[in-house]
């Protein structure tokens, strides 16, 4: 981090531009919009800042404000740059019809995750059959690597001095989700993870919330995406556990070949 902030001075205008960017990644995270007031909090700037520069991310047409709701969204250039962008780094299609496939077989909310530095992005969900679902989860949302079960299982499969130097530069994920995100329980997940095959977070982001991910590998063998499934606790017990964790590996494995085939 300190090495990236160094940079960022280096470079004339890239602090601003890295606020935009920040603000950016927020405003797509929000699916219903974000208000001025929480963009700046989440973002760390002053109000005045972070208005001065959502007021020229929407000259440009990548962000746009309701003018009922005053709140924050993303913009039409957004969905143009993506489209682009989608035929280098867009997985959805190639794993649509398995995150399907997941959520039918276990009834559960199936989702795919990518990892983007230092975070997952969840890029699909597919519901599932059964009535009571979590919304910890959707397109858009960011967690840090090691939150959320996605997270956790890339993270535990990444080489050993990334997961130090993860950690070293993320002290305050402890400070933000609590004592269970402290370096030695975290480790204590990662190892527990790389033993099992998968990862479990037992309602650490929200009460009574489960959710267990397995990693995706792409043909060099880097954790890059993560196959999960969310559901209420009573649905990811001891009895019912080791055979969810089979099929999300299976399904996690199935998509780890199809991405190196279509990859070559």
């Amino acid at each position: 981090m300190e090495q990236q902030d160094d940079r960022r001075r280096s470079v004339p205008g890239a602090q601003a531009i890295a606020r935009a960017s920040s603000l950016l990644r927020l405003v797509t995270a929000s699916p219903d919009g974000a208000s001025l007031q929480s963009l700046a909090q989440r973002a760390a700037l002053s109000r005045s800042t972070a208005h001065r520069l959502l007021t020229a991310l929407r000259v440009e047409g990548l962000v746009d404000q309701d003018e009922t709701s005053a709140r924050w969204m993303p913009g039409p250039e957004l969905y143009l740059m993506g489209t682009v962008a989608a035929a280098r780094y867009d997985v959805t299609e190639l794993s649509r019809d398995i995150v399907r496939s997941l959520a039918v077989k276990t009834e559960e909310s199936a989702f795919l995750s990518t990892r983007r530095a230092d975070e997952t992005v969840c890029l699909v969900r597919e519901e599932g059959s059964f009535p009571i679902r979590s919304f910890v989860l959707s397109e858009g949302v960011r967690f840090p690597l090691g939150v959320a079960s996605a997270g956790l299982a890339i993270l535990a499969f990444l080489p050993d001095h990334d997961v130090d130097a993860y950690l070293e530069r993320h002290p305050e994920i402890e400070e933000r989700w609590g004592h269970a995100h402290g370096t030695a329980p975290m480790r204590r997940r990662l190892h527990e993870t790389k033993a099992r095959g998968y990862a479990v977070n037992p309602g650490l982001v929200v009460e009574g919330s489960f959710g267990i991910g397995a990693a995706v590998f792409d043909r060099h063998g880097r954790p890059e995406w993560a196959l999960s499934l969310t559901g209420v606790e009573f649905r990811f017990g001891p009895d019912r556990l080791p055979q969810l964790g089979r099929t999300l590996l299976a399904h996690a494995h199935q998509l780890s070949s199809r991405l190196a085939g279509a990859r070559r």
